[in-house]
C-alpha cells in the first residue's frame, strides 16, 4: 500500500525543503500544501492575518483529494497545526506525520532570512500566531517528531529509518 507522508510544523521549520528532498529520495510524488491555498487565503496571510478554521476547511479537503488521487506514495508539506486538521488529512489513508520541531529562536531566524531573500507570503511576524495555534502532535498515532537542529539530510535519514 502506498504511504502518504505529511511533513508538518510551523512556517520556517523546513517542510518544503525536507519534503521535496524526501520525495526525491523515495521516488514519491511531492506536493506543497501552500500551492493549493486559494488566493483569498494567501492574501490574508500576506496581510498578516491568521487563517480561521473555516478558511482552512476547503483547503484541507483538497489536500486529502490530492493525496488520494496519486497512484504512488506521496510526500506533502503542510502546516497541519491543529489535531483537527491532521485528523482531516488522515482521511487520505495510510498517513505518517513527520513533525519538524524547533525552538522559536531558530524558527524566527529562519523566517527572517527567508523574508529577506524571497517573496514567500508568510512573514516572520506570523510566527507567534502559528505557535499559539500549534497543537503539538504528542500522543497521536503515526507521528514522528524530528528536531530541526539537524541538517535536512540528517532529518531525511531519520525519516527513512523510521519507515523501515
Amino acid at each position: 500500500m502506498n504511504k502518504n507522508i505529511i511533513i508538518m510544523g510551523v512556517s520556517g521549520c523546513g517542510k518544503s525543503t525536507v519534503g521535496g528532498l524526501l520525495a526525491a529520495e523515495l521516488g514519491a510524488s511531492f506536493f506543497d500544501g501552500d500551492d493549493y491555498h486559494p488566493a483569498s487565503n494567501i492574501d490574508k496571510m500576506a496581510s498578516g492575518v491568521a487563517l480561521s478554521d473555516e478558511d482552512r476547511r476547503p483547503w484541507l479537503d483538497k489536500l486529502v483529494r490530492v493525496m488520494r488521487d496519486v497512484d504512488s506514495s506521496s510526500v506533502m508539506a503542510c502546516s497541519a497545526l491543529k489535531k483537527a486538521y491532521r485528523d482531516t488529512l488522515r482521511r487520505a489513508g495510510n498517513v505518517l506525520l513527520v513533525y519538524l520541531h524547533g525552538s522559536q529562536e531558530v524558527l524566527l531566524e529562519r523566517l527572517t532570512v527567508r523574508s529577506n531573500t524571497s517573496d514567500h507570503f508568510m512573514s516572520a511576524s506570523m510566527l507567534d500566531s502559528q505557535l499559539a495555534t500549534l497543537e503539538e502532535p504528542t500522543d497521536e498515532a503515526e507521528v514522528l517528531t524530528v528536531s530541526i537542529d539537524q541538517s535536512p539530510e540528517e532529518i531525511i535519514s531519520i525519516i527513512i529509518q523510521s519507515l523501515s
